[in-house]
């Protein structure tokens, strides 16, 4: 196990005063709190919503670039940043960096060196999304499985553990999601449904690294679920969990999402092959799972539900209802009762052919024949392609508005699984075992930045994109959203009408998590740019040619001189 190496630890009088520690309450108020921006999702819930009004429609045209600082690396930029004190924390795949938020300037920078052999097994681009920060450490997943903790003041190693066996590269596991502390417990999970692995999240101690416990998507023989699984499948199984999850305090529940079967060709798992493609809620002291809600049973198309599930309070046959939110890979946006996983709504919010909708007593998706087809081997065409209607990226709910911003995709694809694979932990289950191509309505609109309403999937506007954009969303209570196109630009859109209001071109494309604070009674937003990621990398996208590299974060607010 090779060690993180500590390349610069700079700290001096004029820097700002750096983190001291994080309780337990402190994350729990961070939606509340805009000087800081501590947990995943600018809050347990995952709105992504601030309540900061001084960057408004009116002025938003005068927003600037207040610096931009280079991380050196040629992939991509994923990670969302953290904010304490006037210092942001962010990552990259190999590294993990502190720098002054108000000029730019860094404060001190580790690299993590980790075998190349670790990168044969990862799926969808060399990126990490982010870290987590606690009782004045800054908490992350390498891509080699380990989990370490830094000091935030000066980024040296606190303490650092490898997760137990049989969460090796060998084995098909990477990690590359951002944990989420909640009670003192640093929650992650794992790539590597693609080549072969047995999903789980994993529980452990913030403080000491200490691994507490772990519970696997993929159920062992004699196990609940095991039945979904025929002869040995369950072993190569799939389940990801790579999308960091949320919190709701009052119930004592995380919500996570848990991704694709392996492998992509279904003719070689028959069944529902529980627990994949599931919203899980959890006990996090434990991992103890209390429900879940599967969204795709006997999947061929890679239609992961590890999209971060929200949590939100909307209203609901005339009452309000505390729901868990997901807009699914699958092209469904479910809404789930959050204490017991009831289904709320289920409806479409992209085109869709593989099923006509969701029965509303069984919770199961309403088939065509396009899924029965492609089960039993035939070449079909199918909407959405294997990128989703939604992918990886972040949406945003305004409990202003009421309504969520998405990015979402508008792409289907032909689509053949021929002979089932022999699988073995490690081995490739993603893309060999099936054969498909690109489909597009038109070429010159892969994409649509999305006002959803929740309970209808129905939007409210759409702007489209030549491509789509794989930014996640953020909105304000001035009705601003924030976010990311793949060629660059960094925008700021009406969140009634959908009109770009402004638009500011990075070096390189975003693919980032953008965020709004505020510092001395000035409200900033803070995103990574670097262009990377599975899309840009395989999509066969022409509007991505050529287009540069290199993952820089970028601090904008309202020009004053």
């Amino acid at each position: 196990m090779k060690r993180s190496m500590l390349l610069a630890a700079l700290v001096s009088a004029a820097l700002p005063t750096m983190a001291f520690a994080q309780t337990a309450d402190d994350l729990k108020n961070d939606e509340k709190s805009t000087s800081d921006v501590l947990v995943y999702g600018m809050g347990y819930s995952g709105n992504r919503y601030s309540p900061l009004t001084q960057i408004t429609k009116e002025n938003v045209s005068k927003l600037v670039p207040v610096w931009g600082y280079s991380l050196a690396d040629l992939q991509g930029g994923e990670a969302f940043p953290l904010v304490k004190d006037g210092v942001i924390y962010i990552t990259t795949h190999d590294a993990t960096a502190a720098v002054d938020a108000l000029t730019g300037k860094q404060i001190w920078k580790v690299k993590h060196e980790y075998s190349p052999e670790t990168l044969r097994v990862v799926c969808c681009g060399i990126v990490n999304r982010g870290a987590a920060i606690y009782e004045g450490m800054i908490i992350r997943a390498l891509m080699d499985n380990r989990m370490i903790a830094l000091d935030a003041k000066s980024g040296k190693s606190i303490w650092e553990v490898k997760s137990p066996d049989p969460v090796t590269h060998a084995n098909g596991y990477a990690m590359t999601g951002a944990p989420l502390v909640v009670n003192g417990v640093a929650i992650t999970g794992v790539a590597g449904a693609e080549f072969s692995h047995r999903g789980l999240l994993e529980g452990y101690d913030a403080k000491t690294g200490k691994h507490l416990w772990r519970t696997y998507t993929i159920p062992a023989k004699g196990e609940p679920g095991s039945n979904t699984w025929p002869g040995d499948s369950a072993l190569t199984g799939g389940g990801s969990s790579w999308v960091t999850g949320t919190y709701d305090p009052e119930l004592d529940l995380v919500y996570w999402g848990i991704g694709n079967p392996a492998p992509w060709n279904g003719r070689a798992r028959k069944g529902d092959n529980l627990f994949t493609n599931s919203i899980f809620a959890i006990r996090p002291k434990t991992g103890e799972r209390v429900w879940y809600y599967q969204t795709t049973p006997e999947d061929p198309f890679d239609y992961d539900a590890v999209q971060t599930p929200i949590i939100a309070t909307i209203n609901v046959g005339g009452s309000p209802r505390k729901v868990v939110i997901q807009a699914n890979r699958s092209g469904f946006l479910y809404v789930l009762d959050a204490k017991d996983g009831k289904l709320v709504a289920a409806n479409t919010f992209g085109k869709v052919n593989w099923a006509t909708g969701v029965d509303k007593e069984t919770g199961r998706p309403i088939v065509t024949d396009v899924f029965k087809g492609a089960i039993e081997g035939k070449n079909v065409t199918v909407w959405p392609s294997i990128s989703g209607v939604t992918n990886w990226q972040h949406l945003s709910f305004s409990p202003r508005t009421g309504m969520l911003y998405t990015n979402t995709l508008h792409l289907g694809m032909t689509y053949e699984a021929g002979e089932p694979p022999v699988l073995k932990p490690g081995a490739p289950a993603g893309a060999p075992t099936v054969k498909r191509t690109v489909v597009t309505d038109d070429p010159n609109i892969r994409g649509f930045l999305k006002a959803v309403d929740p309970l209808t999937g129905k939007s409210k506007w759409e702007t489209p994109y030549k491509s789509p954009n794989y930014s996640s969303t953020m909105v304000t209570a001035s009705n601003l959203v924030f976010t990311g196109v793949m060629t660059g630009e960094f925008q700021a859109l009406d969140a009634d009408t959908g009109k770009i209001l402004w638009s500011f071109q990075t070096p390189s494309g975003i693919v980032g998590q953008p965020i709004t604070w505020e510092r001395n009674g000035k409200q900033y937003v803070t995103v990574l740019s670097g262009l990377g990621g599975v899309y840009a990398q395989r999509g066969g996208d022409p509007n991505l040619d050529n287009l540069p590299t290199g993952v820089s974060l970028w601090t904008f607010a309202l020009f004053d001189k």
